[in-house]
């Protein structure tokens, strides 16, 4: 199992402090790695910097068949990254299987883009040119709950707009990173991908680093903050796709049973971990009874436990620290006078185990309905007034999704106008496809990602006028 360091195409092991991977299934040690030192974080972007210089100049063509490339060889191995991922992850293999698997189709997708030439024909007879150039070398700092596809969604559009790279994934789940680093730098001219291992400290470092051009960070608001404080001194730019809490909006003509299977997957997907996951749900109280059952049918039916059995289901919060916040935000709803409808967690020796939870009879004021919990609980809130639902959507500090039920379209399409989000759903949730803008509003982010828009964020204008 490597657990090495990218820099400059050359494996290096860190110089500074070793940290455990954990499996977060049974809290067994994976892997011990060795974290960067300041001094190493400061030798990838100089490799950056130093595989810019040509690589910015690279063909599309040339580009496109390297990508291609490193599919294949994803595809090739993808049973091993799966594998890594529920190790150090907890998801069920199968998820962690379509992780892989969606992570290359994303790629291909990214392949398919073309960075635009914009021609214009100004008043006085001259042809201006807008061009979109590469930024340089961009810092990528991605989390823990999905960390194969998340890395993707950062290194491959950067790579397409003929920028450099350095990642810091989670010290939580290192291992499928470097394993999908390693594969690119089969491909790649050294020191065009690079990555550097360690805890905050390590991406501080990297952040912060005056010769990094932008920062493309995953993960919660208050880091992304931090971020985005330290990038004034040298104006770097930013993209932060910070947390959400949301909602989705349930009106009273739906079928229920249509409806209920594509809910809960949407909130419970990757044990809720994701952050475009659905952490509120409000129901019309003319179908609030028959929902509630239903999604509670669904959640018992769950085959909790190691997501290496091939008969589990449901696999554990990633670490100890999310799995406390989780069981203290159910345990304060109850004491709140939340009620728990599914079945009880039962204790085990080790695993950091949480049953997917639906609490009803809460509303908000209460932190596990006005905060994001991500983890495996639902609060769901009764509504007579869909005026109510659209007020409770948005009188929140985020931003990043929500979602409209009903079979009446444009009625839905209505209440989704009105909804301030980045993203909103109608009859789906978590729905996420490459060609579409993805991106925050209030603090769940700044910037998109995605399609061709999330390509040029990649990118700084360059306009030539031409006089004939």
């Amino acid at each position: 199992m490597n657990t090495n360091m990218l820099i400059n195409g050359i494996q290096v092991q860190g110089a500074a402090d070793t940290f455990e991977v954990l499996n977060p299934a049974n809290e067994q040690v994976i892997a011990t790695v060795a974290s960067a030192s300041v001094e190493q974080v400061n030798q990838a972007i100089q490799a950056a910097a130093q595989a810019f210089k040509t690589w910015q100049f690279i063909s599309d063509e040339e580009i496109n068949t390297i990508f291609t490339k490193i599919v294949a060889d994803i595809r090739h191995e993808q049973s091993e990254i799966a594998r890594l991922i529920t190790l150090e992850q907890g998801k069920p293999l199968a998820l962690a299987q379509f992780e892989v698997e969606a992570g290359a189709n994303w790629i291909e997708y990214i392949l398919s883009l073309n960075i635009p030439v914009e021609t214009i024909d100004d008043p006085s007879g001259k042809t201006i040119q807008v061009f979109n150039r590469p930024l340089g070398v961009i810092a990528s700092i991605t989390p823990w709950n999905w960390p194969f596809m998340i890395v993707i969604w950062h290194l491959f559009p950067a790579l397409k707009a003929k920028n450099c790279i350095v990642n810091k994934p989670s010290e939580y789940t290192p291992l499928s990173t470097i394993k999908l680093i390693e594969i690119m730098n089969r491909h790649l001219p050294q020191g065009v991908c690079n990555i550097v291992l360690g805890q905050g400290g390590v991406g501080q470092a990297l952040s912060e680093h005056p010769d990094v051009a932008k920062v493309t960070f995953t993960g919660s608001t208050r880091t992304g903050q931090s971020i985005l404080s330290h990038s004034v001194a040298s104006l770097k730019g930013v993209v932060l796709e910070l947390g959400g809490n949301d909602i989705g909006i349930v009106l009273n003509d739906v079928d229920v049973n249509e409806i209920a299977p594509r809910i809960f997957g949407s909130a419970f997907l990757n044990m809720g971990q994701t952050c475009a996951a659905l952490k509120r749900l409000y129901v019309h109280e003319d179908v609030y009874d028959q929902l509630t059952q239903k999604l509670a049918e669904l959640a018992d039916a769950q085959v909790v436990g190691d997501g290496l059995d091939e008969n589990t289901t449901f696999g554990p919060i990633q670490n100890r620290m999310q799995y406390q916040k989780v069981k203290s935000l159910i345990d304060d709803a109850v004491a709140q006078g939340g009620e728990i409808i599914t079945q009880q967690n039962q204790e085990t020796e080790k695993g950091y185990y949480i049953r997917p939870t639906l609490v009803t009879n809460v509303n908000a004021g209460i932190a596990l309905v006005d905060e994001e919990q991500f983890g495996p609980v639902l609060p769901i809130v009764k509504f007579s007034q869909v005026e109510d639902a659209i007020y409770a959507a948005n009188h929140t500090s985020f931003g990043l999704g929500g979602s409209v039920w009903s079979k009446d379209l444009e009625q839905a399409q209505q209440i989704s106008s009105r909804l301030e989000t980045g993203t909103v759903w109608i009859n789906s949730h978590s729905d996420l496809s490459p060609a579409a803008p993805f991106g925050g509003w209030k603090l769940s982010g700044l910037g998109y990602s995605f399609g061709l828009s999330g390509l040029l964020l990649f990118t700084k204008k360059q306009a030539i006028h031409i006089t004939k």
